[in-house]
């Protein structure tokens, strides 16, 4: 595959410097990983490729290669993106064989990176899930989820919605050189009390934990201090794994800012991607007492996707319902709204949303 695939036109613009804009027509929305036949596995949606938030440890940067593009510079720079994921979605959404199976967001790169708040791709992608009887699970490092918290609480009137807010770092230096695309831990913070605010559980990413970096005593204690304060419901966490392309950009970054560390980390990883198990379990020793002196249970992994499970797994296998009930169920004029016409909002003209 390579970028020219679908392509429609290429943007740059002054609010975005430095970065370049790939619009292209998606073919499909649903991806299916881990399983074969519709009932396993996981179902993920992914309306972006390649992340303006930079982050250097970032797993999913060796995708960009399958675009004939670097897993470094490029991986932040080029972004696509797929201008009609809500239509193609709520078209196969609508087959008579789909099994309202739980769909993950975030697994690859961020839904709620900054062009989401250009582009809204994500409202459509919501309403029509929820429209669907699909249960949603999400995991973000973006603030932009405020805007669509209204949206996911109607979605949650009708689907198990599932939140996770990723946070990792908790000193604001060693953040920006890590995360320098990415909204500052304190606005993170923010946006995952917003969310219990509105009534949802949030489950806190602390991950990936960083050998020699944000694995001391004193900032795993802090971070599930400020986590606990701002609500969150559960922690998952996981030491960082360096894979083929991530690796190489992660460690020439290394390099440059924490020269010393590089042979401790050449040493930890030799054997493949991940953490020793003797470094794991080191790891787990350590931050166990500290989730429960901050009364912090351990969140729900899907392990497939990789982001929060979904409650709605087990209700995903009690039957399908067929779209064509949208027009009965529906009621709520935010939903209505970002249903895509033409292809599920045909059945809602009688509606009339008052919100926007």
């Amino acid at each position: 595959m390579t970028l020219r695939a679908g392509l429609v036109r290429t943007v740059t613009t002054p609010e975005f410097a430095g970065i370049t804009f790939h619009e292209v027509l998606a073919k499909s929305a649903l991806n299916h990983v881990g399983g074969s036949g519709v009932m396993a596995g996981a179902w993920t949606v992914n309306p972006y490729r390649g992340c303006s938030h930079a982050c250097r440890y970032c797993f999913a940067r060796n995708t960009h290669t399958y675009l004939d593009l670097d897993a470094g510079a490029d991986f932040d720079q080029q972004v696509v993106f797929k201008v009609n994921i809500a239509e193609v979605l709520a078209k196969e959404l609508a087959r008579p064989g789909w099994h309202r199976s739980p769909v993950s967001l975030g697994t690859n790169t961020d839904p709620y990176q900054r062009a989401e708040g250009r582009y809204r791709l994500m409202p459509g992608i919501i309403a029509s899930l929820a429209a669907a009887d699909t249960p949603i699970s999400l995991l973000t490092k973006g603030t932009l989820l405020r805007r669509d918290l209204p949206l996911l609480a109607a979605a949650a009137e009708r689907v198990p919605v599932d939140l996770a807010m990723s946070i990792a770092v908790f000193d604001d230096t060693l953040q920006q050189q890590l995360e320098p695309g990415t909204p500052a831990t304190a606005a993170r913070l923010a946006t995952l009390r917003a969310a219990r605010e509105a009534g949802f559980p949030v489950t806190a990413f602390l991950m990936p934990i960083l050998p020699w970096l944000t694995d001391t005593i004193a900032h795993l204690d802090r971070a599930l201090a400020e986590l606990k304060a701002a609500g969150a419901t559960s922690v998952l966490y996981t030491a960082l794994h360096l894979r083929p392309g991530t690796k190489e950009w992660f460690m020439s970054w290394l390099a440059q800012d924490y020269p010393e560390l590089v042979p401790k980390y050449e040493d930890l990883y030799k054997a493949g991607a991940y953490a020793p198990k003797e470094y794991r379990k080191w790891l787990a020793a350590r931050i166990h007492p500290l989730m429960r002196k901050h009364g912090l249970a351990r969140g729900q992994e899907d392990p497939v996707t990789g982001t929060v499970a979904s409650r709605g797994s087990a209700r995903a296998r009690a039957g399908a319902r067929n779209i064509s009930l949208i027009q009965a169920d529906v009621n709520d004029a935010l939903l209505a709204e970002e249903l895509p016409r033409g292809v599920a909002g045909h059945l809602l003209q009688q509606l009339q949303p008052t919100l926007f």
